[in-house]
């Protein structure tokens, strides 16, 4: 008798972008593995069930929200993917028809963001700090979700508010600006205006500055996953890596674009460093975040 070893399978949750299409409807299969992708509608409730479940064997995850569950011990490893990613100078915003307040006028103001763990305030509020001297402690921030991580505790200068969305705060009034993602900007946002006058040149300058593009999403997996089915894993992120490559024709050349890529780069460890850096600032994190680590569990990826 002839014995045949077990395929192996992963349940992967990943967001539907351009880039991951391949991999759900097969064009690019993952070789020798099963792989499910479920799907979550809206993403984020994903998140947290990764984080707080270990729901998943592979998932997306927002930059924050990787940072908060390393700094609380969660057993999760990153894979050098970005798969989303964009600048935030947009993305704090007004009513068109209120004061025109600058960024550097908004100590003591409320300002509305959707949890203070989301991926995009931590971006702004990097800037914020970074280029007007507006630290997060100097705003009062009202959120409208709590931060995925459930271990985590807000600072005594955020407000959980009853509104059902960013945007529903700044038609109230209730707060003076808001910060929005890149798909609420064209959603609950429209109307609205950055606070930034030039905002696109003044997120470009920022890269320019740093060498990386602020990466929003990134991807995990369980550590017992990568130790029990490396070979998956890696058979897994190969894939992914051609899908990526697969589909460059359908990116363009703005920061969206091009932070779209799977590889350890000095551009992904130079986003790590910087997010480690204002998630510490901003009360996110309690410990430094060890880039050098975090790359080291993973480097045989792309050896």
């Amino acid at each position: 008798m002839s014995s045949t070893t077990p395929r192996a399978s992963l349940n992967v949750m990943l967001g539907n972008h351009p880039h991951t299409r391949p991999l759900k409807d097969g064009t690019v299969p993952v070789d020798g593995v099963d792989c499910r992708y479920p799907e979550s509608s809206p993403l984020p409730p994903a998140f947290a069930r990764m984080v707080r479940d270990l729901a998943y064997d592979i998932c997306e995850m927002p930059m924050a929200t990787f940072l908060q569950a390393r700094d609380a011990g969660i057993p999760l490893t990153l894979l050098p993917a970005v798969l989303v990613g964009s600048t935030h100078h947009r993305s704090l915003t007004r009513l068109p028809d209120g004061p025109e307040i600058r960024p550097g006028d908004l100590a003591g103001h409320r300002v509305g963001v959707r949890a203070y763990g989301q991926t995009t305030g931590l971006w702004v509020r990097g800037w914020l700090h970074e280029e007007y001297g507006v630290t997060s402690s100097d705003v009062t921030w009202v959120t409208t979700e709590d931060v995925h991580v459930a271990q985590y505790t807000n600072p005594p200068n955020v407000e959980r508010s009853q509104a059902g969305r960013v945007a529903d705060l700044l038609h109230s009034h209730d707060v003076t600006a808001a910060v929005l993602g890149p798909k609420a900007i064209g959603g609950q946002g429209a109307g609205l205006v950055p606070l930034v006058t030039d905002a696109e040149n003044a997120g470009l300058a920022w890269t320019e500055r740093h060498g990386t593009i602020p990466a929003n999403h990134l991807l995990v997996v369980r550590d017992d996953v990568l130790r029990d089915s490396r070979d998956a894993v890696q058979a897994f992120y190969g894939a992914l890596k051609q899908a990526v490559a697969d589909t460059a024709d359908q990116r363009d050349d703005t920061p969206a674009g091009r932070a779209v890529t799977t590889g350890w780069s000095d551009a992904l460890t130079a986003c790590l460093h910087i997010a480690g850096r204002y998630a510490l600032e901003q009360e996110l994190i309690e410990k430094p975040v060890d880039v050098g680590a975090i790359a080291e569990s993973t480097a045989f990826l792309d050896a």
